[in-house]
């Protein structure tokens, strides 16, 4: 503090930082870039682990075998899909109704400011469908979401397929303390947020839908699910949302431990993490991961449906189902006994997940960098504005601009 309040050492360090000012610029340059670098390197990272004691073991015996019905499921929707030209909405209401659920419908419409890609629209029309299972155990304070975008074609028709089977398996259960409420949507992210929106009665992109009228206890947590294939080879996590929005990482923590559990790989920015971490192509490979979650985090849009649950402070992911050219697949029991653990696990939360990090940077899904590593590197790029913003300001008081008229 004496360096600044003393008006000659302040002086002289006005002096010293502009006659340094650009080896000092290019000094912090080298520093944040070296600093961000370093994040990607193995002994630099830290372990992930489980901060939420109610989610802190897999020791939950999954007995989902719904497989088949579940493709089953899978083949009729896609049927009456191409039969509808879109969402079969009298399906789903019969089949989610013959399944014990409640169940509702939200028409929706939103007038676009561009046409869309597609069929160069400016109104987009459709209508959401969502089931509710009533929890036996509690009094509809406190929910949880699996919803399943409807897209066009062949996509997600396995996903609304397993969907169904889960809440086929989760009504015959007693032990739910939480509401389950499992969601179709169409037109994706449009669909998904005009249902956010009415069911936390707010208006904030001027889409029109239908009163809600079903609604179950405040949302906890969300997983969002994508599968177009029989079986899968791995599954693939996004948890970048709006404005580069984060779910805790205690979310992403139990989608991992449930997917070791169950022998699943499991992929984050669609890359598989490497054993032989201290070899350089594994320090490229982390830090391809990591650069890829910054620029899609810095792009602002959101890699999935549960982008959107962030805003409303609801945790939430979006898995995929990823069949590629590994030769161990996966079929459906495994992939809903993962979703089904998950559940169980997040059934058991008396509180909203907070004790985990909501800053954090993924170099692979077993370790992590917090805000408190990866800031200094951001702090040393900021630096060089301040240093520029210091040079041009000395320099115009050196050139006499800055002196109070006599």
């Amino acid at each position: 503090m004496g360096l600044l309040s003393d008006p000659y050492r302040r002086r002289a360090l006005s002096r010293l930082i502009l006659r340094l000012n650009t080896p000092l610029c290019i000094l912090c340059y080298v520093a944040g870039l070296a600093w961000f670098l370093g994040l990607a390197f193995h002994p630099f990272t830290l372990r992930t682990y489980m901060s939420e004691n109610a989610m802190g073991s897999t020791m939950v015996e999954e007995q989902f075998v719904y497989g088949e019905r579940a493709l089953s499921y899978a083949r009729e929707f896609a049927g009456h899909k191409k039969k509808a030209g879109g969402i079969p909405v009298a399906w789903l209401e019969k089949t989610m109704w013959n399944l014990g659920l409640e169940v509702y419908k939200q028409p929706f419409s939103r007038t676009l400011p561009f046409p869309d890609e597609a069929r160069e629209r400016y109104m987009v029309k459709g209508t959401n469908v969502y089931g509710i299972l009533r929890a036996p155990r509690a009094a509809s304070t406190e929910s949880l979401v699996l919803s399943v975008p409807c897209s066009e074609g062949q996509q997600n028709n396995q996903a609304v397929g397993l969907m169904l089977a889960l809440a086929s398996y989760f009504r015959g259960q007693i032990y739910w303390a939480k509401d389950i409420i499992f969601l179709v949507n169409e037109h994706d992210l449009i669909g998904m947020e005009a249902w956010l929106e009415a069911y936390h009665d707010v208006n904030v992109t001027e889409v029109h839908s239908s009163e809600m009228l079903g609604r179950a206890g405040a949302i906890q947590a969300a997983v969002s699910l994508e599968l177009s294939s029989d079986v899968i080879t791995s599954f693939d996590v996004a948890v970048e949302g709006l404005n580069g929005q984060l779910p805790n990482l205690d979310l992403v923590n139990l989608f991992y431990a449930f997917c070791q559990k169950n022998g699943l790989l499991c992929t984050i920015q669609g890359k598989l993490q490497r054993t032989d971490w201290d070899t350089l192509p594994a320090y490229v490979h982390s830090l391809q991961t990591l650069l890829l979650m910054v620029l899609k985090q810095g792009s602002g849009r959101p890699q999935g449906d549960h982008g959107l649950f962030l805003r409303y402070h609801v945790e939430a992911i979006t898995v995929r189902g990823i069949n590629s050219f590994r030769q161990y697949k996966y079929d459906m029991s495994t992939v809903g006994k993962t979703l089904e653990g998950m559940f169980r696990k997040l059934n058991n939360l008396l509180e909203r997940l907070h004790q985990s990090y909501f800053f954090y940077l993924l170099p692979s899904l077993s370790r992590f960098v917090s805000i408190g590593v990866y800031m200094p590197a951001f702090g040393f790029l900021i630096l060089i504005l301040v240093l520029k913003i210091s040079f041009l300001q000395g320099q115009r008081l050196e050139g006499g601009d800055g002196r109070a008229p006599g």
